[in-house]
């Protein structure tokens, strides 16, 4: 388990401890409806700025909360949306139990009837931990012929034409598995590089795949791969898949760079049911 250095203050008055503190000063006294700390053997008083928030001994660091959406918890639910009432807008990260981290920068949030509204976003960094099995990650098929393997741009020939419409796109990420042999081995999925293009034959159907290469090249033309791609999770704004979800929002000099006060009232998110 990680710890993370807090001040525990204790009240005479209500015999307990009321509050905690995430800096760590030498000495520290309520007197007169102030706080007052001693850091580096200065004495420094706190909440004496209506302005200047989050700055402590000549530092300026970020606010975050940490909560979780928790309703129906045995099932299984997609959170779309997050939705901030707040006089400001916030940077937000949302996990479940079985998702990994979606993320929604303050830019993305846009105001809406008072409210600061913005859909949930997949983070596409790491699909392993949970977005192969998602319903945005389609196969293409058995693969043979590369050209360009290891260098900047890589081609994919299929040796038959494949149906797949429009729904491959510049952006999206390509993958690769390597047919295993015997059969019984796992297939083991590796990023490829991202779509850079893709050409069709007359029918519509894909004749080859253009991919700008990534640090790790695909097998060399004659080893037999299984290719499929995942959507860009950030433009397809899927949500998050889970039984919970537990968000964190931040404030900090990237959203407010003046660190003025800022309020914050309630959070709420847009949940429908998931139906495998």
């Amino acid at each position: 388990m990680a710890f993370t250095n807090q001040t525990v203050t204790y009240s005479e008055t209500s015999k307990g401890f009321p509050s905690f503190y995430s800096f760590i000063p030498e000495q520290i006294k309520g007197m007169n409806g102030y706080l007052y700390t001693f850091y580096q053997g200065k004495l420094w008083q706190h909440n004496s700025s209506t302005a200047l928030r989050n700055t402590f001994y000549g530092s300026t660091f970020s606010s975050t909360i940490t909560s979780v959406f928790n309703q129906s918890p045995l099932e299984n639910k997609l959170f779309k949306t997050i939705g901030i009432q707040s006089d400001s807008a916030w940077s937000a990260t949302l996990k479940s139990d079985l998702q990994d981290t979606g993320s929604i920068s303050y830019s993305y949030f846009v105001q809406k009837e008072g409210e600061w509204f913005a859909y949930l976003r997949s983070n596409p960094a790491n699909p392993i931990s949970g977005e192969f099995p998602l319903r945005s990650v389609q196969g293409v098929g058995g693969q043979t012929v590369r050209t360009g393997v290891g260098t900047g741009v890589c081609v994919l020939t299929f040796d038959m034409a494949v149906d797949l419409g429009s729904m491959i796109n510049e952006g999206d990420t390509v993958y690769y598995a390597i047919i295993p042999n015997p059969v019984t081995d796992p297939y083991t999925p590796i990023e490829a590089g991202p779509v850079s293009s893709v050409n069709y034959d007359a029918a519509n159907n894909i004749n080859n795949i253009t991919i700008n290469n990534s640090a790790t090249a695909l097998p060399a033309t004659g080893t037999e791969v299984y290719i499929l791609y995942i959507k860009n999770q950030i433009a397809e704004s899927n949500g998050i898949l889970g039984h919970y979800g537990e968000f964190t929002l931040t404030n900090g000099l990237v959203e407010n760079p003046n660190s003025l006060a800022v309020e914050l009232f309630a959070v709420d998110s847009d949940v429908m049911k998931s139906f495998p």
